[in-house]
């Protein structure tokens, strides 16, 4: 296995504002420097701003970057298209927004060949947050680990480097695959589903702290507030559905 190689994925949906900001070429101007092995696969979900034609704008001049064009599904399923489609071992899924930026992959990178999941943790301060996200993301963390994962302080952070062969064991089990995605940006409690998959199956986690500031401008993903009450319902919703799939058995290793 080369553990000095790996595959960026970063899903986007509706992401012009960011992409005008040139978080694409923060992303290659860290890459570029490293010794280690690396491509970058935007997973564009079907977006309905001009999210695309950038990105087609961009990789024109950087051989070393691609985009696949996916029909909507929402993040999780976004995702799983750039982990099938990496040709290394290893797969780090990071937000377009760069809120937690490229250059805290280094932190990453040093846990490859001992660990087969490697998660980013943000802490509780939550920088450039307000303060209803900072009370809710501590209110979601308290119920969260009272029913599932306690050990683990952050299972939210959008940077995270899974083993590309394990990913594609654990993503088509994962429930959001079940339900019917008709619109929106789903993100979903997939990566808590996906978290205690791995830990029930013996694979080794590291939660490793990385710098995070709210770096989303976006305007194009609809009511901001309005989907981070409803997000924050379904989840705490999709969490206590993990833990009753577990007790039928619903993860049992095949």
């Amino acid at each position: 296995m080369d553990y000095n190689a790996v595959s960026v994925v970063i899903p986007c949906y509706n992401e012009e504002e960011n992409l005008k900001r040139g978080v694409l070429d923060q992303v290659d101007n860290f890459l570029k420097k490293q010794t280690f092995q690396w491509e970058v696969i935007i997973a564009n979900d079907h977006s309905s701003d001009q999210s695309l034609k950038l990105i087609q704008n961009f990789i024109k001049n950087h051989d070393k970057f691609r985009v696949l064009d996916l029909p909507h599904g929402g993040k999780p399923s976004a995702v799983y298209a750039g982990i099938k489609a990496a040709k290394y071992n290893f797969a780090l899924f990071t937000d377009m927004d760069q809120s937690t930026p490229i250059s805290e992959l280094i932190k990453l990178m040093p846990y490859l060949r001992d660990f087969d999941l490697i998660i980013g943790s943000r802490g509780t301060t939550r920088s450039g947050n307000n303060l209803l996200r900072r009370l809710g993301a501590r209110i979601f963390l308290t119920l969260r680990r009272w029913i599932i994962l306690p050990e683990i302080n952050d299972t939210q952070c959008g940077f995270k480097i899974i083993r590309t062969d394990l990913a594609k064991k654990i993503f088509p089990r994962l429930s959001f695959f079940q339900e019917n995605i008709k619109g929106g940006w789903r993100v979903s409690a997939f990566d808590v589903e996906m978290l205690f998959m791995a830990q029930k199956w013996g694979y080794k986690i590291k939660e490793v702290p990385v710098l995070w500031q709210n770096q989303d401008i976006s305007q194009t993903k609809g009511n901001r507030t309005n989907n981070y009450f409803k997000e924050s319902i379904q989840m705490v919703k999709e969490i206590w559905q993990v833990r009753k799939n577990d007790y039928h058995g619903k993860y049992e290793k095949k």
